[in-house]
């Protein structure tokens, strides 16, 4: 007759297996190793077409862009775009638009509905929130406005057939009126309608640990952005790899946190940014995306 002991050894060893099956489907599949355009902003722009080119010939398979403006991305409107990337073996999924205060401002949706149908005409699955203005972060009631407005706007784009994301700094986590931003974000936005973009690098600047957010918080961060902290008091950014982020560990929960798309970015480069964005693709494809 098997015993307690045996039912608990049975129900680890069930438990370790579904641990495991998750690591080996999520690695099972495809992953396309991303790149935030961002990062080569000097280069894209004086030469739009000529660094997509160079980014596809490091091994990068998606883009995520930034800039837009007026129906255009680095002077290009999405049909010339989607070709663009399309030549190059690229696509994007994703693009940062216009930042939180927008919700904090009457008249909003007027430019918000033509910017996801772009999104939606150049082939995003995602529009993501990228920033909010210091001047707007020392007010609760200013986070709960953005968190409604985000809903709102999410009702939008799940209409036009795409996602809304909210992307992070590290301010989100400062106490305010005691509460974080970032709490008020998660509590009162719609899981079904608001995801978010975890740039880990500025979680972990925080003080805090993205593996105790994706437990707390399963499925709602859809990407990360993967840049990587040197081991300076400084804390300033490095090449994925090179730095104290534990990125082998952080990509056995990408699962668990709901993680559909990664980008690679790296805010400020000690030289050449080609040269930063190669040696993190390389560090990616030899030791976690292989």
């Amino acid at each position: 007759m098997p015993t307690r002991r045996d039912f608990i050894r049975q129900s680890s060893l069930l438990t370790a297996g579904f641990l495991i099956t998750k690591k080996e489907n999520w690695f099972a599949e495809p992953k396309k190793i991303g790149l935030q355009l961002y990062t080569l902003r000097n280069e894209m722009g004086k030469d739009a077409k000529g660094t997509l080119a160079k980014v596809a010939a490091q091994g990068y398979k998606t883009v995520e862009t930034f800039g837009y403006g007026n129906g255009k991305w680095f002077g290009m409107n999405a049909a010339e775009l989607r070709a663009t990337l399309k030549s190059n073996g690229l696509s994007t999924p994703s693009g940062h638009t216009f930042p939180a205060s927008m919700f904090l401002q009457s008249g909003w949706e007027e430019k918000w509905k033509p910017a996801v149908e772009d999104a939606k005409a150049v082939g995003q699955e995602f529009i993501v929130i990228p920033w909010l203005e210091e001047q707007y972060r020392t007010s609760a009631d200013n986070y709960k406005k953005i968190a409604e407005g985000l809903n709102k706007a999410g009702e939008v784009c799940k209409k036009t057939g795409i996602k809304l994301a909210y992307h992070n700094h590290d301010f989100e986590f400062a106490p305010v009126e005691g509460k974080t931003g970032f709490e008020i974000y998660l509590k009162e936005t719609d899981p079904k309608l608001v995801f978010f973009e975890m740039d880990i690098y500025w979680v972990s600047k925080a003080g805090k640990d993205p593996l105790a957010l994706f437990a707390k918080y399963p499925g709602r961060f859809a990407m990360w952005h993967v840049k990587d902290m040197d081991n300076t008091p400084k804390k300033s950014f490095t090449e994925v790899g090179s730095g104290v982020i534990n990125y082998k560990k952080i990509f056995n929960y990408a699962k668990q946190s709901g993680m559909k798309y990664f980008f690679v970015e790296q805010d400020m480069c000690p030289g050449a940014p080609l040269d930063s964005t190669a040696k993190s693709i390389a560090y990616l494809k030899k030791n976690i995306i292989k």
